[in-house]
């Protein structure tokens, strides 16, 4: 028989199980014999293949036409030194085809190990113990436990349900969630109600279920789909950079072109032609720029782990820098879900008292039932103050499992307040409505046992009685009640009575506290016949109280609110919680100076679009008793109007959100598996503080992209202004190509890379939000690196040139052939003062506006690596005898560096006279 014809005990002896689970040997012996829970992952891009592209992408296949043409140039016109450039090239694309492997390689090992933060936990039963395990070691037969919002982790037959909600559209395509059941069922497995499968989700409600195939063997697995994969992909940042490096290419390749024909028309002969081409193109291109980028984000990524923000695509770095506006809950994200009751309320007691009018003790005695009058008071005729902690003990999921509280903060500190006031309480609980975003109510029917006083002359004995208790917030449980517990007696809740709860309810709600109410009603009739339904269940009721529970603000969020202020992002708190409460938590953390904007969720449902974007334009403003599905809309808006939106969530309904979202931000301690897996990014402290911190990460890192660029670009002036000189003054060619390469490729790689790992300056979070219009090579960009270092760095180039060439005795106008000892010394010299030029610029662009002595000179130890390496390098490149054949040089004297050491002084004093100047004008 197929397993989901059978019934629950035939589940349980078909897997050799029990309802206490397996035992750990039985479990090691399983997963042995089984495998891993894993489904395999489609067969990714061979490492030989990645590598191979490196050869034919468009850069590449520009270089190996320029290298074709100088081989035939060899052929047709021996002698000019053709080979050696042809040669020379070819050894550039490999040389940039291994770096750019290289770094991909390490970017994508980089993602691979931040998955492994965040490793997909399940809880099973084994042993008679509940645990978590990680969803890999789940094997068949185990007894997994399911609740709202968690993964299915392999397919498992249903044993036991409680208003169970699945998604499917993980195997079927159907997002609409579907109710389950665990009582057998007829037909075929893929349509059964009382099947979960592998992969798909909890939506609501709760269950328990045997595993009956893991990994390959699962509907998931028999179809191939690859569940955990993250991709990166190119980002829009690195498809712009494409573009850039391509059309540069292009105009480098009609500049070459060009100036080709008008050297010929001046005279100049087709091989010095053809090489200044080759120059032009070489010294334009920015060889090294993609695979720098690339490994740039892949560290910024690695750096927001550090600091507890898990970034699952590198695509989300660059993004979060442009975030305008931060849509975040209050409960665990801006306060620090460490829930302790504060306050209690009920007709008699306006606060805790001070010691509980009645004696705790480790067990609950049964209850001895009294004349209260009225309605029966049930209980025993308790207090109302014992009659709201024994709701609050009783109607409440929470668990004291092993000396721990375990469960949701909130019921947690409502388990541990009870327990510690009138120690355990035995009840057993028949049915449970759950809560759900929509009721804010959750209700549970219980048995308990009342000692009944049935004759003087007979001792009290045991009747059971049913009770529902209710517990949820004041304007979902208020309504519901026709009743008031007051001084022992049950009471008609008239206005007053309603107007005085509500008083109270204010009051605690203005002290910042989460404000809970409690109810209470005889389920059974005299025959003892239940009805289930909330209908009949949830009618009626007598109120019993209210408990007022703290959860403190994080301390480090007012800090990030002020950040965010002065950044220029607005944050908008999107709540469940009251709005006074809400509003009290956001005036204590500075999220609102004066009277913010409130829109409560039943004003908001009945908002039209156009209104609820008007009130998006306040400064201040707050969404209290939203639901999660509400949020989307919220966010759609926002976006519509053009603002960057980073959302954070934690439950099922929060998905579409944090998908419509430029960032969607999952909680990594409370958000559920499917808010995780719909996210951008995930807190692994669930803490505000982080996500301002990932922002301010987001925002240096393509600061950094762009500082490393204007080192890169600045370099390729002085590389060109030599080739423009030869041309048009017919003097010798004062930097070789093979010399040129050895800047792009050889000099310059580390200390970028370093510029890379710039952490965030000072002032980077007191301006506003980059437009995600705006280029990454916009004019100012360009400007400072051409018109302004790119100068400094050529007049530094030239002058070391002619320096040379004059001491050595030359005349303008005579030319000199390639192997000439003093035209080698003069392109040394030319290349030495780039390198020395390219040390004090390093410095400059470790910043756009603040001086490196404000931002800290010695700051960024890479740097100093980077430019020992760069140093280290010339140094080889000017004495070593395979230096001076590989670039074709010549020792020059220590003299020769003294006089090139004030270039690169006065461009470091320039720059930074500049940012004086932009500082005054930024700052008046």
């Amino acid at each position: 028989m197929k397993i989901n014809n059978l019934t629950k005990e035939e589940v349980l002896h078909n897997l050799v199980t029990s309802e206490n689970g397996l035992s750990e040997e039985e479990a090691k012996r399983r997963l042995s014999e089984f495998g891993l829970n894993e489904i395999e992952e489609v067969k990714r891009t061979s490492l030989s293949i990645k590598f191979l592209k490196q050869f034919i992408h468009f850069l590449a296949i520009l270089l190996w036409i320029g290298a074709g043409l100088a081989i035939l140039s060899e052929i047709l016109h021996p002698g000019e030194g053709m080979l050696t450039l042809g040669l020379a090239i070819i050894g550039v694309i490999f040389i940039n085809a291994i770096f750019t492997f290289v770094q991909e390689y390490r970017a994508e090992k980089s993602i691979e190990k931040l998955r492994l933060l965040l490793p997909f936990y399940v809880k099973v039963i084994r042993e008679e113990k509940e645990k978590e395990i990680p969803a890999r070691d789940v094997v068949p037969g185990d007894l997994i436990i399911l609740s709202e919002g968690n993964k299915v982790p392999a397919d498992s037959r249903l044993i036991d349900t409680t208003y169970l909600m699945l998604n499917n559209a993980s195997l079927t395509g159907e997002s609409e969630p579907v109710p389950a059941q665990h009582k057998p069922c007829e037909g075929e497995i893929i349509e059964s109600r009382n099947i979960a499968f592998a992969g798909t989700t909890v939506v609501s409600g709760s269950g328990k279920a045997i595993v009956f195939a893991t990994g390959m063997g699962t509907e998931f697995g028999r179809i191939a789909h690859l569940t955990s994969a993250v991709e990166a992909g190119l980002s829009p940042l690195q498809k712009e950079i494409v573009k850039v490096t391509r059309i540069i290419a292009f105009l480098s390749t009609i500049m070459g072109v060009l100036f080709f024909f008008i050297g010929h028309l001046i005279g100049i002969g087709f091989w010095e032609n053809f090489i200044f081409a080759i120059g032009i193109i070489i010294a334009n291109v920015p060889e090294g720029l993609l695979p720098t980028v690339t490994l740039s984000l892949a560290m910024g990524s690695q750096r927001m782990a550090k600091k507890k923000a898990l970034i699952k695509t590198l695509t989300s770095v660059e993004t979060l820098g442009s975030v305008t506006v931060i849509c975040t809950d209050k409960t665990g994200t801006l306060t620090q879900n460490r829930m302790e009751v504060k306050e209690i309320w009920t007709a008699d007691y306006r606060k805790i008292p001070p010691s509980p009018p009645f004696s705790k003790s480790p067990f609950c005695p049964p209850l001895i039932k009294g004349d209260i009058g009225g309605l029966s008071g049930g209980m025993g005729g308790l207090d109302s103050y014992e009659w709201l902690i024994k709701t609050a003990y009783l109607c409440n999921n929470a668990r004291f499992i092993n000396g721990e509280y375990k469960g949701d903060p909130t019921e947690t500190a409502l388990l541990k307040y009870a327990r510690e006031n009138i120690g355990e309480l035995k009840s057993e609980r028949l049915h449970e409505i759950p809560f759900d975003s929509e009721r804010k109510r959750m209700t549970t029917v219980n048995k308990i046992l009342e000692m009944e006083i049935l004759s003087p002359r007979f001792p009290p004995s045991p009747i059971p009685r049913f009770y529902a208790l209710t517990k949820g917030a004041m304007e979902s449980v208020l309504p519901i009640c026709k009743y008031i517990l007051r001084n022992g007696k049950i009471t008609s809740l008239d206005e007053a009575l309603k107007k005085e709860t509500t008083d109270a309810y204010h009051s605690l709600m203005d002290k910042g506290l989460r404000v809970l109410s409690f109810a209470y009603r005889e389920a059974g009739d005299s025959s003892g016949v239940l009805q289930y339904a909330p209908t009949f269940i949830e009618t009626d009721m007598v109120f019993v109280g209210l408990i007022g529970i703290e959860d403190p603000p994080r301390p480090e969020v007012s800090e990030a609110v002020r950040k965010c202020r002065e950044a220029g992002i607005k944050i908008i708190m999107i709540t469940g919680d009251a709005s006074r409460t809400a509003v009290a938590i956001a005036k204590e953390i500075g999220l609102v100076k004066g009277s913010p904007f409130v829109i409560e969720g039943h004003e908001f449902v009945r908002m039209s679009d156009k209104e609820l974007r008007e009130k998006l334009t306040e400064e201040e403003i707050i969404f209290s008793r939203m639901t999660p599905k509400h949020k989307m809309r919220v966010v759609s808006i926002l976006k519509e109007e053009g603002q960057r939106v980073a959302v954070t969530g934690d439950g099922v309904n929060d998905a579409p959100a944090l998908k419509k979202a430029d960032i969607g931000i999952a909680m990594g301690i409370a958000g559920t598996d499917v808010a995780k897996e719909a996210s951008d990014m995930i807190l692994l402290d669930d803490n505000f503080a982080t996500i301002v911190n990932a922002i301010e990460e987001g925002r240096a890192v393509y600061d950094n992209i762009r500082k490393f660029i204007s080192y890169i670009f600045s370099s390729n002036i002085p590389e060109i202004v030599p080739y423009l000189a030869y041309i048009l003054f017919r003097i010798p060619l004062p930097l070789t190509i093979i010399q040129i390469l050895a800047v792009d490729l050889g000099t310059d790689m580390l200390p970028a890379l370093a510029l890379g790992a710039e952490k965030p300056t000072e002032g980077i979070m007191k301006q506003p939000p980059r437009d995600p219009k705006e280029r990454l090579l916009n004019l100012r960009l360009l400007t400072r690196a051409y018109l302004f270092l790119g100068p400094i760095e050529a007049a530094a180039g030239l002058f070391g040139f002619f320096y040379v060439l004059k001491s050595g005795g030359w005349q303008w106008g005579q030319m000199l052939p390639s192997d000439n000892l003093l035209y080698m010394q003069a392109t040394t010299a030319c290349l030495t003062a780039i390198i020395v030029t390219q040390v004090a610029n390093v410095f400059a662009c470790r910043s756009f506006r603040e001086s490196v002595f404000k931002i800290g000179l010695f700051s960024n130890k890479l740097i100093f690596i980077g430019i020992a390496f760069e140093i280290l390098l010339q140094i080889f490149i000017v004495y070593h005898p395979w230096g001076n054949r590989i670039f074709a040089t010549a020792p020059i004297s220590l003299n020769i560096w003294l006089i090139l050491i004030p270039f690169a002084v006065f461009l470091f004093i320039a720059e930074e006279i500049r940012k004086v100047f932009l500082h005054q004008i930024y700052h008046t």
